[in-house]
């Protein structure tokens, strides 16, 4: 009978526990907490609340962004201060409150009707979120869309201006690759004709010379010519001692230059390339001369800026080639410092995807021609050209700057090209009956980690088999 009695328990319990269970007031879960009714201004704005009720007192939570001030017994006063949200609770009488949200916003509203009669027409809406304003909508065209932005920047210049407005055709791409082309060709001609007269006798010794080369020279000791450029027509008559060198030389030379730099930079950041290295130039510094050493960069530089403005993109773009000039260069302390001889442009322009611009040319053409000529000697008929010395110099250069923007995107695994490596391994097992093996025996060792060269597994630590 126990048992029974206590198997009656249970029953119960349990029909009592699934009772509650399925009472509907046991199924009702927490209601959401309401919306409380919203209030907004703009900031430097004021608003009056009425109350259906006398005001006995009432909270603000950020008094920096919005105040209130009981002006009569059932108004309030508001007065916005700074972009934000807060949380205005009013009590009354008889335990009565009521709360509102507070929503202060910029004062946007003059910018946006000044844009709608600027661009009519135009889907052209704006926002505040956290102290930015926001541009947002569709526009006709990429010219709308930045005229927009500037007049934004300009009637808000202590706010963060955000353009989200969008234009047919624009990309969703954020990256921009700038394809850069460097190409230079220099020619240059110099023709130089000069004569020399020298005349050696026991008792005296003369020279005559119009020549930018070097005249030889005259030994008083031992009664010699010496020379020190033979790149010259010499004629000499052992029997009077008379000699004359005709300097006659043509020099000619050509330099051809071409550098592409590519460089990847997403919307709106700067982004640098350099392709070169750096030169130690020697600073003397201080009374007592301190010798230190400071390095300047050269060889080919990449700086710009992109911004994408839907279908157009602008970039702001510094590139620059430079290269040592020896022939320039000077001399302190015992230290030979080249000189740099650079090609650099500075500019912002406007282009499309896959669109080129040459952002800079040069043609540069120099011509020119020296006489040197001894007085009177070099005016008399007939032999008077032998006293005069001619030069001529003719240089020309070519130089163009070429850019090409692309809106690039990563790629996927399976679209990675293969890498410029060589196949090829730098120590290779030999084949069976090799006449040539491997010093050492050295294979390879497999492994999960990649594949490294290691000793054959029948050779010691020695390479011995």
């Amino acid at each position: 009978m126990a048992a029974v009695r206590q198997f009656i328990r249970i029953a119960v319990v349990a029909a009592m526990l699934i009772a509650i269970q399925n009472h509907p007031a046991a199924q009702q879960t927490p209601a959401a907490p309401a919306a409380f009714p919203k209030i907004e201004l703009t900031t430097g704005r004021s608003l009056v609340l009425p109350t259906d009720f006398d005001i006995v007192r009432m909270a603000v939570t950020n008094p920096a962004v919005a105040d209130a001030t009981v002006i009569q017994q059932r108004e309030i006063l508001i007065d916005g201060k700074a972009p934000g949200t807060i949380s205005l609770i009013i009590w009354g009488p008889d335990n009565q409150r009521i709360q509102y949200d507070v929503v202060v916003q910029q004062p946007i509203s003059n910018l946006e009707q000044q844009l709608h009669l600027l661009y009519p027409g135009e889907d052209i809406a704006i926002g505040n979120s956290d102290g930015a304003t926001i541009l947002s909508g569709k526009v006709s065209s990429t010219n709308v869309m930045l005229r927009v932005g500037e007049i934004a920047t300009a009637s808000l210049p202590k706010t963060q201006i955000i353009n989200l407005l969008q234009v047919p055709g624009g990309s969703d791409t954020q990256q921009v690759m700038l394809q850069v082309r460097f190409a230079e060709v220099n020619r240059r001609a110099i023709l130089t004709a000069g004569l020399s007269l020298v005349a050696l006798r026991p008792q005296w010794a003369a020279r005559v010379s119009t020549s930018t080369g070097t005249s030889p020279g005259i030994d008083t000791i031992n009664n010699e010519l010496t020379f020190a450029d033979f790149l010259n027509l010499f004629i000499f008559d052992r029997v009077h001692g008379i000699a004359g060198v005709l300097h006659a030389l043509r020099q000619t030379g050509a330099f051809q230059s071409l550098a592409e730099p590519n460089l990847i930079a997403y919307n709106g950041q700067e982004a640098s390339f350099l392709a070169g290295g750096e030169i130690p130039i020697p600073q003397v510094s201080g009374a007592a001369g301190n010798v230190s050493v400071a390095y300047k960069e050269f060889g080919i530089r990449l700086n710009f800026t992109p911004t994408i403005a839907g279908d157009a993109i602008r970039l702001r773009v510094r590139p620059e080639v430079s290269s040592l000039d020896f022939a320039n260069g000077v001399v302190l302390s015992g230290f030979r410092i080249p000189a740099l001889i650079t090609r650099r442009a500075e500019t912002s322009v406007e282009l499309r995807d896959g669109q080129s611009f040459a952002i800079a040319g040069l043609l540069d053409n120099i011509s020119q021609n020296d006489t040197d000529a001894i007085p009177v000697l070099s005016s008399l008929p007939i032999i008077g050209p032998l006293f005069k010395n001619k030069s001529k110099r003719q240089e020309q250069t070519e130089l163009m700057v070429l850019i090409t923007p692309r809106l690039v995107r990563p790629l996927d695994p399976d679209e990675v090209p293969p890498l410029p490596t060589n196949s090829d391994q730098f120590l290779k097992v030999p084949a069976e009956g090799s006449p040539t093996p491997v010093p050492g025996g050295l294979g390879q060792l497999e492994g999960a980690a990649g594949t490294v060269d290691a000793p054959r597994a029948d050779t010691n630590q020695n390479g011995i088999r």
